[in-house]
């Protein structure tokens, strides 16, 4: 929008200038020419009364004006016979010469002959071209300062256009709190009214639901921990086989909707930012919650490795426990997914400005249509045990780095299967 400002601008200042600059350019060429014209005509006509008169002196002053006119480089002036004179007075522009032939009629009227005044235009057309280039230079001066002006004209209008558009583009970006401020023309200031009272609602009504979320997640987790409890009792008092399979599978549905309200609650503290960022240790919390995974892992005969360069401890900027619950959720999921005997890797590297977490697994992956989706809530994979998630974990992972200003990808691993990749910022207190 800016560019067409501009450019609309600059074509009006420059309508103006050629309605302006060249006709008067034209007049001046006009007027130039028209004077030398008339002067050389009036030279002409004299001389051709001098060759009229027939009287020898005024022949003699007709010689003398020929030689002054050769000698001070005037032109040239020629006396034709009355065979070569034109009946009327005859005007011709050539390249670099003006010719002007004027006849001369004696006493009785008869045409005795002509006097021809070639005179060089160079110095006229010298004068005309540096007219026409002031001009022109002139015009490019304007057009340059136009540009100038048109452009610091234009970006002060569309200011309150892009305040609009940076606020626009934050709320789609997930930060509510983002306001435009009211300035510009009447127009553009009921916009950003309309829109900051937009945000505002929208900001009230996202938070409402993060409390009504916390707050009914919170409120089970008692009923759902009771409830575990009354199940166990029951299985530990029935012989029954088939009555212990059925509370066995009770208790496996609580289990995981305790998972699900665990989940809502840990996304519910992350949307709501409760926590800043500060350096932490990387390494020392990957191996602490390596460690909690460890013997789940040794169960199924999965394997768990760590890969870290030893000199290295970066330092990363994370609000404190979101790695562990991001961690958590990961490996549990790889978990879930690999097959028996077989290695989860976790690969941390330094990359200039962020450090890189990987978390691969091998096994069956995701296709593309499930990578789209597999960051949306509620959206379950299904693992080789058979047993589907809370549809949270991703969402939470991806919560919780992107507050902590880091990315959270998912690729194909080499060899097959899944590699969950975590870009965090590293902290400027070097760990290594």
């Amino acid at each position: 929008m800016i560019r067409q400002l501009i450019v609309s601008y600059v074509l009006l200042v420059g309508v103006a200038l050629a309605a302006f600059t060249v006709p008067v350019a034209f007049t001046l060429t006009a007027q130039l020419r028209g004077d030398t014209e008339q002067t050389v005509r009036r030279e002409a006509q004299t001389m051709a009364v001098l060759l009229a008169d027939g009287d020898p002196s005024a022949r003699e002053l007709l010689n003398r004006n020929v030689e002054a006119y050769a000698e001070q480089g005037l032109g040239r002036i020629e006396v034709l016979p009355a065979s070569e004179a034109p009946t009327g007075t005859e005007e011709h522009w050539g390249d670099d010469t003006l010719q002007v032939t004027v006849p001369a009629q004696g006493r009785d009227g008869d045409l005795v002959g002509a006097v021809r005044i070639t005179y060089p235009t160079k110095e006229l057309t010298d004068r005309l071209w540096t007219i026409w280039g002031f001009r022109a230079i002139l015009a490019v001066a304007v057009l340059a300062v136009a540009v100038g002006i048109g452009a610091l004209v234009a970006r002060r209008l569309t200011r309150p256009l892009r305040q609009l558009n940076d606020m626009a583009s934050k709320l789609s970006d997930g930060d509510l709190t983002a306001r435009a401020p009211v300035t510009g023309p009447q127009e553009t200031q009921t916009l950003a009214r309309t829109l900051n009272q937009a945000g505002e609602r929208l900001d009230t009504l996202v938070a409402s639901q993060r409390i009504f979320v916390a707050d009914a997640s919170h409120q089970l987790r008692t009923p759902l921990t009771a409830l575990r409890l009354s199940l166990d009792n029951i299985a530990d008092g029935v012989d029954d086989e088939f009555v212990r399979e059925d509370v066995e599978q009770a208790t496996a549905e609580v289990v995981r909707m305790s998972r699900l309200v665990n989940g809502l609650l840990v996304l519910a503290r992350a949307e709501a930012k409760v926590t800043a960022a500060e350096p932490l240790a990387l390494p020392e919390i990957v191996s602490e919650r390596l460690a909690v995974w460890r013997p789940a892992a040794d169960e199924r005969g999965v394997a768990i490795a760590l890969r870290l360069d030893a000199d290295e401890r970066p330092l990363v900027l994370t609000s404190p426990g979101h790695l562990d619950q991001v961690l958590d959720n990961v490996l549990s999921n790889a978990l879930e997914v690999s097959p028996d005997g077989s290695t989860i890797t976790v690969r941390i590297e330094s990359r200039g400005d962020t450090v890189t977490l990987a978390v691969l697994d091998e096994g069956p992956g995701m296709s593309d249509a499930e990578k789209s989706r597999a960051f949306d809530r509620f959206w379950r994979g299904q693992g080789l045990t058979g047993r589907s998630g809370s549809g949270l974990g991703l969402s939470v992972v991806k919560q919780l780095v992107t507050d902590d200003g880091g990315k959270v990808m998912l690729e194909d691993a080499p060899g097959g299967g899944l590699t969950v990749l975590i870009s965090l910022r590293a902290s400027q207190r070097s760990g290594g």
